[in-house]
């Protein structure tokens, strides 16, 4: 069987990253997905190691847990959910009527994060989440349409390549709309942010489901409704059987920790590292003595929890189905997920996972409020954000003022004409202008063909886009959620794989997206408040002591990143080098690279977030060429659909 990938070519002399498997090793690192056939032929694969969904013909899941995987109904009327869902089995039953109607929206609006499907009459429904933790893909064949939570799996039909100029997007862009319908793999499309896939006998297509902007809703008024679908989001997890788990760190793991004990006794671990110099620890210390049914432990650092430790075999990181972040770091959440092994079985572990995202936002929306012509307002968030940065109000309005401007369409169009002139110098992302779609540093050590072709798609994009978003901050919280959301199914992959532990990410579930990105973007990242929609939401109410909602800190890990930079730099050189995929693809190319490994080796300021995207797609690349055909499916013979 072949590869999904094509193997890159080693050049003589070069030491090579490991990432072979043994067949057994393999099975239990390949991920968890799901996938179905819609058409009115036959096909003669089927998934391995599949599970038939109750009520829905032809829909399969793989290494799904049978308490996570629910269905009501049958044939031409059916619903199920797989994941997270806080649904119970009267209302699944009970939304038949729902899909009858086929009042889509109704079926994403349970607490928890999971993937509905739905079948009404002819038509077919699948849909993921506004996180992209439940992603849906798509490819038509001969008589009928194959759908699935992984795009791997899909390419590995018949050995589709990955598309190098959706990569160059990841890598450049890292905003996964970008795009569109264009996924990592050619032949392979992906459902964008906030859509559903529709397939009926004319064939698939997607729909929007979700508005592209929220009815506003002052930051008091949304506090409540915040307050309910976070408690809502930990209670769907809690079923009082299984052993829980936390981190406990910042304001947005500690606010979970402290829900969830609120049901029962929570295991809750911090990460406190010497070199992190935060006052994490100090907090957690105090927060576990204050609250009833909450123990905690410290996990200490060591020489291995760095960023990029590890990379030397890449057989011990499970297969994910995009480059995600977790691989940089793997070490460091391996030693707390070993931490909670150690004292409770396997069990579900709480992450803050999205909090920043959702709770608060980047100084981007003061390019919104120039747009719509709030100078006031937006001259007093200025002088606030320059005394916060130590910078004057005029350098603060001038990043602001280019986006405030144009409009995504154009900001493309923009881009697309940067990636036809010279590679730019590097500066810190954060002294460069505000932008709908920040081109970043990995755009500019790639090769000549491949910044054409990446300003080709993006021409083409801004030509397709269906719809503009009015205001940058609404497109920016979708973009992030989505890339936060993958990543965290890459951490949520590598618990299960070593420890069976679940990752539970409440702030990336729908409902909680929803309360929290109603209250508009100057309301939730005004300077002068850290996270003020979290202290409204659980003020007086017990949940948190009020010293946490006091807090004003927040944890960082620039010193694990940069110890790791240090320390692994020959690691990286060999991942990164001649011989690397990323190379052989044009998507790199070496002497920008040099430069910037011998300024991380130098303990130099670099453009962090460009290497571990780089990384990360090197490893996921690599990853890739060891699964074929035979690892997700199996030939069976002609089996004729319903």
């Amino acid at each position: 069987m072949r590869s999904v990938l094509g193997r890159g070519r080693q050049q003589p002399g070069a030491r090579s990253v490991s990432t072979s498997k043994s067949d057994s090793d393999e099975s239990r690192r390949l991920m968890r997905w799901s996938t179905g056939w819609y058409g009115a032929g036959r096909h003669d694969r089927l998934p391995r190691n599949r599970k038939p969904v109750l009520g829905l013909d032809a829909v399969w899941t793989v290494d799904w847990p049978t308490d996570h995987v629910r269905s009501a109904g049958s044939g031409p009327l059916a619903l199920a959910v797989i994941g997270d869902c806080g649904a119970d089995g009267q209302q699944l039953h009970h939304a038949l009527r729902t899909v009858r109607a086929r009042d889509w929206t109704a079926l994403t609006c349970w607490p928890g994060s999971y993937l509905t499907i739905a079948r009404s009459g002819e038509s077919l429904v699948v849909i993921g989440d506004l996180a992209g933790q439940h992603p849906v893909y798509w490819r038509a064949e001969g008589t009928g349409t194959w759908w699935s939570t992984s795009a791997g799996a899909l390419a590995a039909l018949d050995g589709a390549p990955f598309d190098p100029t959706a990569l160059a997007a990841h890598l450049a862009l890292a905003q996964p709309d970008v795009l569109g319908q264009r996924s990592l793999f050619r032949a392979v499309s992906r459902v964008p942010t906030g859509r559903l896939l529709l397939i009926t006998p004319d064939g698939a297509n997607t729909v929007r489901y979700e508005p592209a902007n929220y009815q506003p809703l002052n930051l008091p008024d949304a506090a409540p409704l915040v307050r309910a679908a976070l408690s809502e989001a930990v209670d769907t997890r809690l079923d009082g059987t299984r052993a829980v788990s936390a981190d406990l760190a910042g304001l947005d793991s500690t606010t979970l920790a402290c829900l969830a004990a609120r049901r029962g006794p929570v295991t809750a671990v911090t990460f406190a590292d010497a070199r992190l110099r935060d006052d994490d620890l100090a907090y957690a210390v105090r927060t576990a003595a204050a609250v009833p049914d909450l123990t905690h432990h410290t996990v200490p650092g060591c020489d291995k929890t760095v960023y990029y430790s590890g990379l030397d075999d890449l057989s011990t990181l499970p297969l994910t189905d995009t480059p995600h972040a977790y691989a940089v770091t793997a070490c460091i959440k391996r030693a707390v997920l070993e931490a909670v092994a150690q004292h409770q079985s396997a069990a579900v572990h709480f992450t803050g996972a999205a909090g920043d995202a959702v709770l608060s936002a980047p100084s981007s929306y003061l390019s919104d409020l120039l747009r719509d012509r709030q100078h006031r307002r937006a001259l007093a968030h200025a002088h606030a954000h320059a005394r916060l940065r130590r910078v004057s109000p005029l350098t603060v309005l001038r990043r602001a003022r280019p986006a405030s401007r144009t409009g995504l369409a154009d900001a493309w169009r923009n881009t697309a004409t940067e990636l036809r002139q010279a590679p730019r110098a590097w500066v810190p992302q954060a002294e460069r202008p505000i932008a709908w779609t920040p081109l970043l540093a990995t755009a500019d050590w790639m090769s000549p063909e491949v910044r054409h072709q990446l300003a080709e798609a993006l021409d083409a994009a801004s030509s397709e886009l269906p719809e503009e978003p009015r205001h940058l901050a609404a497109w920016t919280d979708r973009q992030d959620l989505a890339r936060v959301g993958a990543d965290t199914s890459g951490l949520g992959e590598l618990a299960r794989a070593d420890h069976g532990i679940e990752i539970a990410a409440p702030f990336l579930d729908n409902e909680v997206i929803r309360a929290c990105l109603a209250v508009p973007a100057e309301q939730r990242g005004a300077p002068g408040r850290y996270k003020p929609l979290l202290g409204e939401a659980f003020a007086h109410t017990g949940v948190l002591p009020d010293f946490v909602l006091s807090r004003l800190t927040k944890g960082g890990f620039n010193a694990l990143a940069y110890a790791g930079l240090t320390r692994h730099t020959a690691v990286l050189a060999r991942l990164l080098g001649p011989s690397s995929r990323l190379s052989a693809s044009g998507l790199i190319t070496q002497p920008p690279v040099e430069r910037m490994l011998r300024r991380a080796a130098a303990g130099q300021a670099t453009a962090q977030g460009a290497l571990h995207l780089a990384v990360s797609a090197e490893v996921w690349l690599r990853q890739m060429e060891t699964t074929t055909a035979a690892s997700w499916w199996e030939v069976v013979g002609h089996v004729a659909s319903a």
